[in-house]
């Protein structure tokens, strides 16, 4: 079960949530993203699901795959595709 990092880390790129990833899933800002579009991803083949980042985020927007909000169901495709594009 991966995890998905959504709309409220944008611009906000805290990364406070890679401190804790025992397994360095987190990755990001992309090095030419423009600035409105900073945030961090979770590579979801290298995420074993652990929990630890979400609650590190100071603007809750790590969410586990499953209970990631509608609103922001497209973030799901948004992360993996950072990894695949790389």
């Amino acid at each position: 079960m991966a995890y998905v990092i959504a709309e409220p880390c944008v611009s906000v790129c805290d990364g406070a949530c890679t401190k804790v990833c025992p397994v360095d899933a987190i990755h990001g800002p992309a090095p030419d993203a423009p600035k409105m579009r900073l945030q961090r991803y979770i590579d979801p083949e290298t995420c074993i699901g652990c929990a630890a980042c979400e609650p590190e985020c100071p603007v809750s927007a790590i969410f586990d795959e499953d209970a990631l909000p509608p609103a922001w169901a497209r973030y799901r495709e948004l992360n993996a595709r950072f990894f695949r594009d790389q």
